[in-house]
């Protein structure tokens, strides 16, 4: 009899990368920084290659400092993992046993469902609004005395809006106090809208808040996989017993921690992808198309059953399709964009 493994891997699907393409800039489809990385912090990580021979720094103490001297929380509260992606992994399997439930919008960020169902629990996936808001009565309707953990992603991956500070307050105000609520963060230093949420007013206002964050998006630290969680002490500490041994690197920390000083220079390029944001959804507004107000570094258009063939229409541009639902297009180059556009224009008249 053949080997085989767990029966929960039957329901779950190998997590899709973003398409290649012809270059880096013509990669619309991973939502990547098209800026390369900040001031000093490739010295910084070249620094730490000399002694690789070394494990990495187990309890990553210079990465957990500057995190909290930057949010302004305790560094027992911080915890850092691969990505935020590697640390909402180790928080489901802290808190889910098999047959408990996790609640998300959906679509959203797509790792969601994988995460959930490797832990033998159950995904209650809720439908977004019409225009890819969170549909937070549903989601509390949809919370059950099994329920352990819900989702909420803001900006919303892929659709691209906030969860307003009020929605999210009433939101957490009626969730159990026992159940978990993950604010994902992933693309917070993008957000302008002055009535957005933010994770850790709801963190310090509830003790069953935890918040993730990345370098990977408005740091450009993508390919060092480093991202992290705030929490209460509690729960930080079953985080951190789920999450592996040494798994940040001290080549991946040491980038992540020099990023913090070059916030300047970060400042001005989150600006320029947010002008760049706004310049893009403009043109494709006033091409006809219908676009979800964005929040991240992408813009989304809900094409249903077109969006395959439209991402293919795209190349050599790459952007993202997600079958049945719509397209997420990173915001890359002008130029690049201008290039999209144009595909998207073509696309656009050959059907009207």
């Amino acid at each position: 009899m053949p080997l085989q493994p767990r029966q929960a891997l039957d329901r779950i699907p190998l997590y899709k990368a973003g398409k290649p393409a012809e270059s880096d800039a013509l990669k619309l489809s991973s939502n990547e920084n098209p800026f390369p990385p900040l001031p000093g912090v490739v010295e910084a990580a070249a620094r730490e290659l000399g002694r690789m021979n070394r494990y990495p720094d187990a309890g990553t103490v210079r990465l957990r400092d500057a995190v909290a001297r930057n949010l302004g929380v305790r560094p027992e509260q911080v915890v850092p993992g691969t990505g935020s992606v590697a640390v909402l992994f180790a928080l489901l399997h802290a808190y889910v046993d098999p047959g408990d439930e996790i609640v998300y919008a959906w679509r959203s960020f797509e790792a969601y469902p994988i995460a959930a169902d490797l832990t033998g629990g159950t995904s209650v996936r809720v439908p977004l609004l019409p225009d890819g808001r969170h549909d937070l009565d549903a989601m509390l309707a949809a919370v059950t005395d099994r329920t352990k953990v819900v989702l909420v992603c803001t900006p919303n991956n892929p659709t691209g809006p906030v969860v307003t500070a009020a929605e999210l307050e009433t939101f957490v105000a009626a969730v159990p106090d026992d159940v978990l609520v993950v604010v994902d963060e992933a693309y917070v230093e993008f957000v302008r809208d002055p009535e957005a949420c933010s994770g850790l007013d709801a963190l310090a206002a509830h003790d069953n808040v935890v918040v993730l964050r990345t370098f990977s998006k408005a740091y450009g630290l993508a390919g060092l996989r480093v991202g992290y969680a705030v929490a209460h002490d509690d729960v930080a500490d079953a985080i951190r017993k789920v999450i592996p041994p040494f798994s940040v690197t001290d080549v991946a920390a040491a980038a992540a921690v020099a990023s913090f000083d070059a916030m300047e220079q970060l400042a001005d390029r989150v600006d320029r992808v947010v002008a760049e944001r706004v310049a893009l959804r403009s043109a494709l507004i006033s091409q006809g198309w219908a676009v979800p107000e964005a929040e991240g570094n992408f813009v989304w258009l809900p094409l249903g059953e077109d969006s395959l063939a439209f991402a293919a229409a795209c190349d050599p541009v790459s952007v993202r399709p997600f079958a049945g639902d719509g397209v997420r297009i990173s915001v890359g180059e002008p130029g690049v964009d201008a290039r999209f556009l144009d595909a998207a224009g073509a696309w656009r008249a050959a059907r009207s």
